[in-house]
């Protein structure tokens, strides 16, 4: 008998449209000792996401595998939620923090690709981020460093969201940007642009001297029979 899946988007299940992919993390055998001996089972932690901007992480226990990883994915769309992003990296720097784990991401320019690795790189990649750096500060629990890393993106906020909040324009809560850069800037790529290479010419070598001066060394030759008397 299969249990049917939950909506992860409400009871309307409008964000069912998009196709969710799944990835395991880690898959864990645990023992739980009893009267008549040891009792195994698995556990699994799985990420789904759609790679545009929604992701959930979850957790599951069996005594099979596969059953696990269905009770996993079940509790990860219980827990999906949206990714503020600005294009394809975020929009600021966070810092996530679950247990002894502490994840730092930062943004990283177009091409940078996606820094990170473990269960970290599958949340980034299933939230539909293409261009972030992260480092892990703490312990390297596949667990906690997953749920710190969907606590520094839970943190993420728009700058339309702050602005609304505080009720000013997008322009005011951006950071500030001084004219006078932006004027050195440009003035300094025209300096380069307009640059001229002076070419230095090679140091003049000294003229070549007589063999066979160098080879008398410069003395006298010895006078002859003739001119001795």
């Amino acid at each position: 008998m299969t249990t049917p899946h939950r909506r992860a988007g409400g009871r309307d299940g409008r964000d069912d449209a998009r196709e969710l992919k799944e990835r395991v993390i880690e898959i864990n055998r645990v023992a739980k000792v009893v009267k008549g001996g040891r009792r195994f089972s698995f556990t699994a932690l799985v990420v789904i996401g759609d790679e545009i901007d929604r992701v959930g992480v979850g957790y599951g226990k069996a005594r099979e595998v596969p059953l696990a990883i269905t009770k996993a994915v079940d509790d990860a769309k219980k827990n999906l939620f949206s990714v503020p992003k600005h294009g394809t990296t975020i929009t600021h720097e966070s810092l996530g923090r679950f247990g002894a784990a502490r994840v730092l991401l930062r943004p990283a320019s177009e091409g940078t690709g996606v820094i990170a690795g473990g269960g970290v790189r599958a949340v980034l990649e299933l939230a539909g981020i293409r261009n972030v750096l992260a480092k892990s500060l703490g312990t390297t629990n596949p667990i906690n460093m997953a749920k710190a890393t969907v606590d520094a993106l839970t943190r993420l906020r728009r700058p339309e969201d702050v602005a609304r909040i505080r009720g000013k324009q997008i322009s005011e809560v951006l950071p500030y940007r001084r004219p006078e850069a932006v004027e050195n800037g440009a003035s300094a790529e025209q300096q380069e642009s307009e640059a001229v290479v002076i070419a230095v010419e090679p140091e003049a070598q000294p003229p070549a001297q007589d063999s066979a001066t160098e080879q008398g060394g410069g003395t006298d030759p010895e006078p002859g029979p003739s001119e001795a008397q």
